[in-house]
C-alpha cells in the first residue's frame, strides 16, 4: 500500500478548502467540487472530491467527513506533466476502526481544457470490501485493481461548486442529476466599466443586462442589471424545474477581482406542460434578495436542508477578469 503522497501548491497547507475563494484569488486557479453522500464505517458520510488547476499543475483532493461533521481524512495528489508514477496510487485512512482506502488511475486522463478530467480515469474509494465512490469511466480496471464489489448503497450526489473565470462571458458543463444529460451553461453580461471610486456608470445610454442560455437556449434575461443584480427565477428544462439564483453586486460595484455567485436548484418532481425549455418569474421582475437572504439560501443549500425531492445543488462562482 502505497502511503506516500505529495501535497500540490495548489492545495497547500495555508490554502484550506474551507476558505477556497482566497485560493482562487491569490494563485488564479480554477476549482472544482463534487459532494458526495454515502455509507462509510457504518455511518452516512460526506466525501468530497476537489479538482484544481492552474498554470503548473492539476490537483486532485479527497476529503472523507469525520466524526461529528468534520473533514478528518484527506489524500491529496499532484498532476504535474513530468511526474508520471505520482499519477496512479493509493492511499490508507482508518477512519472509527475500519480501513478506508483511496486509488486513483490518472495516468492517461483527458482532460481537454477542462478542471475535471472527461475520460480515461478512475477514482474509487473502498470501505468494508466494497467500492463506496466511483469516479471515471475506467471501471472495469477499478474493480480489478482493487478486488472489491460495488456497494448495495448507490452514493448520492448532493452539490458541485465550481469556479471559472471570464470578461464577460462564462461557460460551464454541468448535470442537474445524476442520470441525466449534460447541459452547456452559459453567462453573458453586458454591462459597463466602474470607475476607480467604484461607483457604476452607464455609457451612450446602454443599460447593463444578463443573459443566462442552456444549451443555446435563452431562459434567463435580466434588463436594468444595476437594480436588479440580486434575483431568482424558475426555469422549465424538460421534465423538471430549476430554481437559479443569482448575486452579481461586486461584478457591479466592487473594484478588482470579485466574484458573482450562481445557485441552480432542479426539482425533479415537477412536471411542466411543455418539453422545451422556458423560464418564469414569481413576480413581474426577478425578486430581489438582500445580502443575507442570499447568504442564507447558500449556507442552507450547502448543509444540505433545502428541501425538495432533489437534494443537488450546482454553485457556479463567476469571477470577472478585467
Amino acid at each position: 500500500m502505497q502511503d506516500s503522497v505529495v501535497i500540490p501548491a495548489c492545495f497547500s497547507s495555508t490554502d484550506k478548502l474551507s476558505d477556497e475563494h482566497g485560493a482562487v484569488t491569490r494563485l488564479g486557479q480554477s476549482v472544482y467540487m463534487s459532494v458526495y453522500r454515502t455509507k462509510i464505517a457504518d455511518h452516512c458520510r460526506l466525501i468530497t472530491i476537489t479538482w484544481c488547476k492552474n498554470l503548473l499543475l492539476h490537483g486532485l483532493s479527497i476529503s472523507v467527513e469525520g466524526s461529528e461533521g468534520e473533514t478528518q481524512y484527506t489524500c491529496k495528489v499532484e498532476l504535474k506533466p513530468w511526474y508520471f508514477w505520482r499519477k496512479q496510487g493509493s492511499k490508507r485512512f482508518v477512519v472509527d476502526g475500519k480501513a478506508l482506502d483511496i486509488f486513483w488511475d490518472l495516468k492517461g486522463a483527458k482532460f481537454n481544457g477542462e478542471t475535471e478530467p472527461s475520460s480515461e480515469y478512475y477514482v474509487a474509494v473502498v470501505c468494508d470490501e466494497e467500492v463506496v465512490l466511483l469516479l471515471g469511466d475506467l471501471k472495469k480496471e477499478a474493480y480489478r485493481r482493487t478486488g472489491c464489489r460495488p456497494a448495495l448503497i448507490d452514493p448520492i450526489l448532493v452539490s458541485k461548486k465550481e469556479h471559472i473565470f471570464g470578461k464577460k462571458k462564462f461557460s460551464t458543463r454541468a448535470k442537474f442529476h445524476e442520470k441525466g444529460s449534460w447541459h452547456e451553461i452559459s453567462i453573458e453580461c453586458k454591462i459597463n466599466k466602474w470607475n476607480n471610486g467604484g461607483d457604476f456608470h452607464l455609457a451612450s445610454g446602454v443599460q447593463p443586462e444578463m443573459e443566462i442560455k442552456i444549451d443555446g437556449h435563452l431562459v434567463i434575461h435580466v434588463k436594468h442589471l444595476q437594480w436588479k443584480f440580486r434575483g431568482n427565477e424558475s426555469i422549465h428544462l424538460r421534465k423538471m424545474r430549476v430554481e437559479v439564483y443569482w448575486d452579481v453586486h461586486d461584478w457591479l460595484f466592487s473594484p478588482g477581482l470579485k466574484h458573482a455567485l450562481f445557485i441552480f436548484k432542479p426539482n425533479l418532481s415537477y412536471a411542466p406542460s411543455m418539453s422545451s425549455l422556458s423560464s418564469s418569474s414569481s413576480s413581474s421582475s426577478p425578486s430581489l434578495l438582500s445580502t443575507q437572504a442570499t447568504k442564507n439560501f447558500s449556507e442552507s443549500v450547502e448543509g444540505f436542508s433545502i428541501s425538495g425531492s432533489s437534494e443537488f445543488c450546482l454553485f457556479l462562482h463567476a469571477w470577472k477578469v478585467e
